[in-house]
């Protein structure tokens, strides 16, 4: 553990300012500040707390919404497979019962769950957040402490408003330098998970800082916070600064004007102190970083698109097993360059990359372009206030211009439990988050990229840098 200095991370001021109940040897008892609900792990968290006669503790800190299993075609409303409308009618019958903000497709609100809560303003600084889903952490991009909870847990939310827990330990993560002509936040967490692996940050939560992440947009750092999971973390922040408060500001519920003042004040209190210890130290350098594509089954086996597959020979016996299944799997070869393999299906979109800046980019390559006629791609909007904006600023009418197949809100293709999945044995290049076997269709193969890698090698038919397009 880090010693015991008078400075603090900002891992450790959130945890003290939430600890309520703390017996030597023992979790203790941890207040969280906001739970967030979807269809897919809320219902038996709900037939627990009823089982036992239990009010939920107060409503007002819960918000649902409708995301995982939900069609994306243009009649969502008519939700085909039985098993996700069950979810759906489900958790909307709970939360009326409840009381519970739940954003439904008439709400004019619904979205992926870790994009409409940043959007709405109920995410804030120096926050607990949890919900029953592993990229809680996206929300971290705020400086709150935001992770993933199993169904119990939820549950206990639910009934006390607090959770058991062990306070975790501390990552520093400094990303150095400028990003390159092509290269996005997207590439920066992948190399990072290809430094560390998939369990390298175990048991941490991780803090991002350095000059690269000042420079990032609240979007750029919500992708990085998203996929911190992908590297072991339970959680992944970034203090907050101006970037984060201008984005809070005047939106659905963030503090209003005659709070705002004493908000920043307070929010400005989460940020570690100089000369701050942590567990662990990692640093990454930004300038010389190239596009990042997945070529295996987890986020950490990846390479630039200037370096080959890495050969078996070089990997210790653990992970040359992984990688001997992975690349059996994705019909790849060690040694291969990624650059010109064909992809059949593309797909932007997700609570990684299906926001407005992630959206531009991808309309900014595609525009006078066409998709590769090999290739099927979907663009998806993370919410509809993202769907509305592109319809406002045209992106809609580039993207089916180009032959995108621009559709409703929801997680889409990101994970196989609605409709949009890619057919077994097709190729797709996408911006989500894992390229685990099966994740977005039975036998499909995933490649993981910055939406704008997936963008131009939508129209080159093969997996290609878009330096050349941006």
């Amino acid at each position: 553990m880090t010693e015991k200095t008078n400075t603090k991370n900002i891992v450790q001021k959130i945890w003290d300012a939430h600890v309520v109940k703390q017996m030597e040897g023992h979790p203790c008892v941890f207040a969280i500040d906001l739970m967030l609900l979807h269809e897919v792990t809320s219902a038996q968290a709900f037939q627990l707390i009823e089982s036992r006669n239990i009010q939920v503790f107060d409503p007002s800190r819960l918000l649902a919404t409708i995301d995982h299993s939900t069609p994306t075609r243009q009649n969502r409303w008519e939700i085909y497979d039985e098993a996700a409308r069950t979810q759906v009618e489900t958790l909307r019958n709970n939360c009326k019962k409840h009381n519970i903000p739940f954003l439904d497709f008439d709400s004019g609100k619904q979205g992926i769950v870790h994009v409409v809560g940043p959007e709405l303003g109920v995410t804030q600084p120096g926050m607990t957040i949890v919900c029953g889903d592993s990229h809680t952490s996206t929300h971290g991009a705020f400086g709150a402490l935001a992770f993933g909870v199993g169904t119990s847990e939820v549950a206990h939310v639910m009934a006390t408003g607090c959770l058991l827990q062990k306070q975790p330990q501390s990552m520093k993560v400094e990303f150095k330098g400028r990003f390159r002509k092509g290269v996005y936040a997207k590439d920066a967490i992948l190399k990072l998970i290809g430094e560390i692996g998939v369990g390298g940050a175990n048991g941490h939560v991780i803090e991002y800082v350095g000059e690269a992440v000042r420079a990032m947009s609240m979007e750029e750092r919500m992708t990085v916070c998203n996929m911190s999971i992908e590297c072991g973390a339970r959680a992944g922040l970034i203090a907050p600064d101006e970037t984060t408060f201008n984005y809070l500001k005047g939106r659905a519920h963030a503090p209003g004007a005659e709070k705002w003042d004493e908000a920043v004040a307070y929010w400005k209190s989460f940020a570690s102190d100089e000369n701050a210890q942590y567990d662990k130290v990692v640093t990454i350098d930004l300038d010389k970083l190239e596009p990042i594509v997945t070529w295996g089954t987890n986020p950490a086996q990846s390479v630039s698109l200037g370096e080959r597959i890495p050969k078996l020979e070089t990997m210790a016996a653990n992970e040359k097993a992984v990688a001997v299944r992975a690349l059996e799997y994705t019909k790849l070869k060690e040694q291969q360059v990624l650059e010109g393999t064909p992809v059949e299906w593309a797909f932007v979109g997700s609570c990684t990359n299906g926001r407005i800046e992630d959206l531009r980019i991808v309309a900014d390559i595609l525009k006078g372009r066409k998709v590769n006629p090999g290739v099927t791609m979907y663009v998806v909007p993370g919410s509809e206030a993202v769907m509305k904006r592109c319809q406002e600023e045209g992106l809609d009418e580039i993207f089916r211009a180009a032959g995108a197949d621009f559709r409703m809100p929801g997680c889409s293709m990101c994970l196989a439990m609605n409709d949009d999945q890619v057919p077994p044995g097709k190729r797709c290049i996408s911006s989500s988050n894992r390229n685990f076997v099966g994740r977005q269709g039975p036998d499909s193969i995933t490649h993981l990229a910055s939406p704008a890698t997936v963008a131009a090698s939508a129209i080159a038919g093969c997996i290609t840098s878009p330096a050349e397009y941006v």
